[in-house]
């Protein structure tokens, strides 16, 4: 539930960015939401590079999990990372 809670919280920054550049938010919080996204953007590329295993051991297409590393961070690449971890202690299980 926190993990859904907090993919959707990221979102609505994420839009709320977008809109930013359309309209203008009150208490001029546009240049301070835009710049907010722009560091989970960038902070979601380091990881998505430091933990690139996991992320492409996504089922889905490469370029998909990408995306969503670079939304979601770690939210996407740790479920990945513990399934990995746990097929490598279980290999009879996978």
């Amino acid at each position: 539930m926190a993990n859904t809670l907090s993919k959707v919280l990221l979102s609505v920054t994420y839009l709320v960015a977008i809109l930013s550049l359309f309209v203008a938010l009150p208490m001029g919080a546009a240049p301070v939401v835009q710049k907010l996204a722009l560091a989970l953007i960038a902070v979601h590329l380091l990881e998505c590079v430091l933990a690139f295993k996991y992320v492409k051991s996504y089922p889905g297409p490469l370029l998909t999990s990408v995306v969503l590393a670079l939304l979601f961070g770690l939210l996407h690449w740790m479920p990945l990372a513990k399934a990995a971890r746990q097929a490598a202690a279980h290999p009879s299980r996978s």
